[in-house]
């Protein structure tokens, strides 16, 4: 089993959500994407890792997403993403809370950058946030909200996608992250298939996609891009807290991911707890624990028997592997957080108790 204290755990997707009813832009899409946003913490988590929707539905500071990581789990570093859903005013996180997380803690952070395509001002938005923060990547999702309106697009789309991908590399980026499987809201489902990645990673082949919530939905499919274009990766957020409820729907999803690529695969899976709107920690704990039932891993692939889920596979999708992706020097990284606040937190007090780091208690109380 791993040591959750010794291995490099770098969290490729987190957040701090503005859930406040004031932020709501689009009203009925907001609503529904705050509702579903909640269920998954209601439904699937521990009782202790719970939040009262007054703990919940509010505007999280990007330091509560630094603590919950940093103290209140084994996460060493993240990557923060801002996000354009415009149902909501700042698109539920806005890009300055990007920059402040790399201001503050760059040691702790990288973070991405956020447009919406079909909004007009998206290439100035793009550079001015390329000029405040450098960001590694471009995270997309396939909808666009106005105040009364929703419509989705596609990243096969020459004309909606392809300008986005080219402006990227003339900015020097060639990370691409597109939310996909999880439909967001009352919308319709079509635009969250992953199959127009298809078309963006043959079309550009110099670039890294990253299907993010790859597997939740749409396994065979992701499986299939998995084994066919070297440049698609999986970026889990989502799918981890399935441990949490039923493991062996999460060995399914896992054994299916790989099932045509075998253990090659592995290489191409990033952890993502996608706090805060998660806790990390259990998430983190059940997958240290984690080991394929016997049956799935000889009966998923029609390739042959699927590997053992070793140490080594854990540690490479816990931060490895993403680390190798975005160039991090892992050994570095470690020297450069050694003795930072957080690591001084954890090294004299061990980690902190849920949400105790986070205005979250206090939220529910006050309520």
């Amino acid at each position: 089993m791993i040591d959750l204290e010794e291995t490099f755990v770098y969290d490729a997707v987190t957040h701090a959500y503005n859930l406040e009813p004031a932020n709501y832009r689009n009203e009925q899409h907001a609503e529904g994407i705050t509702e579903m946003l909640y269920g998954t913490v209601d439904g699937v988590m521990p009782e202790e890792y719970s939040l009262e929707p007054e703990g919940f539905v509010r505007d999280w500071s990007v330091e509560e997403t630094a603590n919950m990581l940093f103290r209140e789990s084994y996460t060493d570093m993240s990557t923060f993403h801002p996000v354009p859903m415009y149902a909501f005013h700042d698109g539920l996180v806005a890009n300055e809370k990007a920059g402040d997380v790399v201001d503050r803690w760059p040691d702790r952070f990288r973070s991405y950058a956020a447009v919406d395509p079909l909004r007009d001002e998206w290439e100035e938005t793009l550079e001015e946030q390329v000029e405040s923060f450098d960001p590694i990547g471009v995270k997309l999702y396939p909808s666009h909200w106005s105040a009364d309106h929703h419509e989705g697009w596609s990243m096969g789309d020459p004309d909606v996608a392809f300008p986005v991908f080219e402006k990227a590399i003339d900015l020097g980026i060639d990370l691409i992250d597109i939310h996909k499987a999880i439909p967001f809201g009352p919308v319709p489902r079509g635009p969250y298939h992953p199959r127009d990645v298809d078309v963006a990673a043959e079309s550009f082949p110099d670039l890294d996609f990253s299907i993010v919530h790859g597997g939740f939905a749409f396994t065979e499919e992701t499986a299939w891009q998995l084994a066919r274009f070297p440049n698609v990766h999986v970026n889990l957020e989502g799918v981890p807290p399935i441990l949490l409820g039923n493991e062996r729907r999460f060995a399914e999803i896992l054994a299916e991911l790989i099932s045509l690529v075998g253990e090659d695969g592995m290489d191409r899976l990033f952890w993502s707890s996608g706090a805060m709107s998660v806790h990390p920690r259990p998430q983190l704990e059940a997958f240290r624990d984690f080991e394929f039932p016997d049956d799935v891993r000889k009966n998923t692939s029609t390739m042959g028997e699927l590997p053992r889920l070793t140490d080594e596979h854990k540690r490479k999708i816990l931060g490895e592997n993403y680390a190798e992706l975005i160039g991090l020097d892992i050994d570095d990284a470690r020297s450069r957080i050694d003795g930072d606040e957080f690591d001084r937190h954890r090294s004299e007090d061990g980690l902190a108790e849920p949400y105790s780091t986070t205005d979250a208690i206090e939220a529910e109380e006050v309520a």
